[in-house]
């Protein structure tokens, strides 16, 4: 089960994560209480295990502005919170010499009934068919918030919606996630990952340990079950 903690904004809180076992740790170059910059995150990345991957969540439409933040950041790879066109996803991957991943959000409307799964449904073929990302991170859209609204979609409907794919697409699941429901998602979406910010935290931008230790164990249990 890889494991994301994302919305990290100081190194203590990465530091923790990463020692508690997470695989990835994430930061907000979007607009987000949480958000970041290239220089803040260049503080944190150099004290990281190489083990862990370092991601820069972005919503830019401008792959020179994104490569440009991870070289200085010192990311591993990118997560486009927006809409991922596969003009900017085929440049970035060019650019990056296929050397840094790419992950695609897909956001799933929990407003939107059955509408919301025939439109990630449909997104998901899309992304297959253009062959270049494999990572997806399947996240809760409230409104018009997107990421970190600690609410969770439905996963009854995304049942189906997230096994449909021929298997090559490896879904993460985020959205209102924490300790107490995260082994529930699993045993659900039965995911490739889990994503989690604001399911961790005691207040926005800065992480709380028990619950941290908490989500980490029980994913980890979850999927050995």
């Amino acid at each position: 089960m890889w494991i994301k903690i994302c919305a990290n904004t100081n190194l203590d809180d990465a530091q923790m994560a990463a020692e508690l076992g997470a695989d990835a740790v994430g930061f907000v170059f979007a607009p987000s209480r949480r958000r970041v910059t290239a220089k803040d995150v260049a503080q944190i990345t150099p004290h990281l295990p190489e083990s862990v991957e370092r991601i820069g969540v972005f919503d830019s439409r401008y792959a020179e502005e994104i490569v440009a933040a991870v070289r200085e950041a010192g990311l591993s790879a990118v997560q486009l919170h927006g809409g991922g066109e596969p003009v900017l996803v085929r440049r970035l991957n060019d650019l990056f010499e296929g050397k840094i991943g790419i992950i695609q959000t897909v956001h799933w409307a929990v407003d939107e009934g059955e509408e919301s799964a025939k439109a990630v449904r449909q997104r998901l073929r899309a992304i297959e068919a253009d062959h270049v990302i494999e990572r997806i991170l399947i996240d809760s859209k409230v409104g018009q918030a997107t990421g970190g609204t600690g609410v969770s979609f439905d996963w009854a409907a995304a049942r189906d919606v997230l096994s449909s794919g021929e298997g090559r697409l490896k879904m993460i699941v985020a959205g209102g996630l924490h300790s107490e429901n995260v082994a529930e998602a699993i045993r659900e979406l039965n995911p490739w990952g889990v994503d989690v910010a604001s399911g961790v935290e005691k207040a926005p931008g800065r992480k709380d340990r028990d619950k941290l230790a908490g989500f980490i164990r029980n994913a980890r249990a979850a999927r050995h079950r």
